[in-house]
């Protein structure tokens, strides 16, 4: 009797062993289908610079419409009609569009503190949403005069400079050490392509609804986007319900405590890396912000395009970027975790690749006059730069993690003079729109790209610099 309840119990226990690892292996399978958290954040991130730049970029278009005009039909009969503010000079159009940068130069720093102190997700939210109100604002504003259009883009740029920082801490928490490359830069690319919907789209509602729809309709988006990501996202992982007990564990395996820190800035603004991304990260910037804000004009006066027609082409170059962003981060941390190439080799390679690409692509644009031929090249130029942004924009997190938001705010503090520059030095020296006057330009951009080139490939470092290497894991402190 003893034997066959023994053999009974070895049975029933053998089946609930045998039930425990189906269920095990049933909530593996479950938790591998379901969305990560992390990539909530990183889509809802994505989303969030789209709207940002979207509502950044639509004045490149709605300010031809405003100082050219525009053609409309009338009973068959095609009429000029004239633009709101033609008297605009292009110096004076060249502070316009620069006076954005004003503001973002100046909010970077303490974007950056503010994340810390504050809450990331709650200094994103809030440079959005304070950027959208002013968006909706512009039309009103511009009618009040000139100095108050200058004054609500100043605001944006304030508002809007708080973002970049705030991202860089949220990935110091949200992103393992082996996917920060493509989190990143995945967030990252909603700035292109939030870029690649405003140009049509605002050319589009300008063209058949007139101009102050245009900013009516991406700060209406920006708003609904803001809505959407305080509801859903946290600025921890511990902080979020619906994260997985896996997930969690993940994450703050290589989490690094972010508490009571001062910020080294002497070591930091001493340090060859940092000097190496930021040279870098600025001579990218001379080049985007250039094209950003003079695209459109640039086809127009060079291949003769009208406002919706250089609208569309302009938004080629930035769908290419966002692509190339996505995809050249899915390549750096493939080489990184499964080919384990060196870090330092995969960021080196990428600026230079990125940056050596748009140089050629952009002196073919000066020896071609056929149009077709212009706008590709014009878009692969402008493409290749997402492959630069792999190499130095996520630089910072291999740098110092846990001081990622300061360095990200140094770093585009000091890449936000070219967008500050930029326009202004179009305007002198772009007096009438002639192909040698844009050649200048395109000189220029093409200097800058090589040298962030080879300054970046000289100095710069992808391991724990010795003064960020203090501070040890949460599971080192708890050893």
């Amino acid at each position: 009797m003893y034997r066959i309840l023994s053999q009974n119990e070895n049975e029933c226990s053998k089946n609930d062993e045998d039930v425990n690892i189906r269920r095990a292996i049933d909530d593996e399978a479950l938790e591998s289908k379901r969305w990560k958290r992390r990539h909530v954040v990183a889509i809802l991130a994505l989303l969030g610079f789209a709207n940002i730049y979207a509502m950044r970029a639509n004045l490149s278009i709605a300010i031809v419409e405003m100082t050219s005009g525009t053609e409309r039909k009338v009973n068959g009969t095609t009429l000029h009609v004239l633009g709101d503010f033609e008297n605009w000079t292009p110096m004076t159009q060249g502070v316009v569009l620069s006076s954005f940068f004003y503001g973002y130069i100046v909010s970077q720093l303490p974007g950056g503190y503010l994340a810390y102190t504050h809450g990331a997700k709650t200094i994103f939210f809030a440079g959005t949403f304070g950027t959208a109100v002013f968006t909706l604002l512009t039309p009103p504003f511009a009618r009040m005069g000139y100095g108050m259009l200058v004054f609500a883009r100043f605001m944006e740029g304030l508002l809007e400079g708080v973002t970049y920082p705030a991202m860089h801490v949220i990935w110091s928490r949200w992103a393992p050490p082996m996917e920060q490359t493509k989190l990143a830069t995945f967030a990252f690319s909603g700035s292109y392509f939030g870029t690649v919907v405003a140009m049509p789209l605002s050319a589009y509602l300008g063209e058949h609804f007139g101009w102050p729809m245009i900013f009516w309709f991406f700060g209406a988006l920006g708003v609904i986007w803001c809505m959407v990501w305080y509801k859903t996202v946290h600025d921890r992982p511990e902080d979020d319900p619906k994260i997985s007990t896996s997930e969690l564990a993940l994450l703050q395996r290589d989490a690094v405590s972010q508490n009571h820190y001062i910020v080294p800035w002497a070591q930091i603004l001493r340090s060859k890396p940092v000097w190496a991304v930021i040279v870098a990260h600025s001579a990218q910037n001379l080049g985007f912000y250039i094209m950003l804000t003079n695209l459109p004009k640039m086809l127009k006066d060079i291949a003769g395009y009208n406002v919706e027609k250089a609208g569309i082409a302009s938004s080629l170059p930035y769908f290419l970027m966002g692509f190339q962003i996505i995809t050249g981060g899915q390549l750096c941390d493939y080489l990184r975790r499964d080919k384990h190439y060196d870090t330092l080799f995969v960021r080196k390679m990428a600026c230079a690749l990125g940056f050596i690409g748009q140089s050629v692509f952009l002196f073919l644009v000066m020896t071609t006059s056929n149009s077709l031929l212009l706008v590709l090249f014009f878009s692969i130029s402008i493409g290749l730069g997402g492959i630069c942004w792999c190499g130095f924009s996520v630089n910072h997190l291999d740098l110092a993690p846990q001081y990622a938001g300061h360095l990200m705010a140094t770093s585009n503090t000091f890449a936000t003079i070219p967008g500050i520059f930029g326009p202004l030095l179009v305007g002198a020296i772009v007096q009438n729109g002639t192909i040698g006057e844009w050649n200048v330009i395109m000189y220029i951009i093409i200097s800058a790209y090589l040298l962030g080139a080879a300054i970046f490939w000289k100095f710069a470092d992808a391991t724990l610099q010795p003064w960020a290497a203090e501070h040890t894991s949460f599971v080192g402190q708890l050893e």
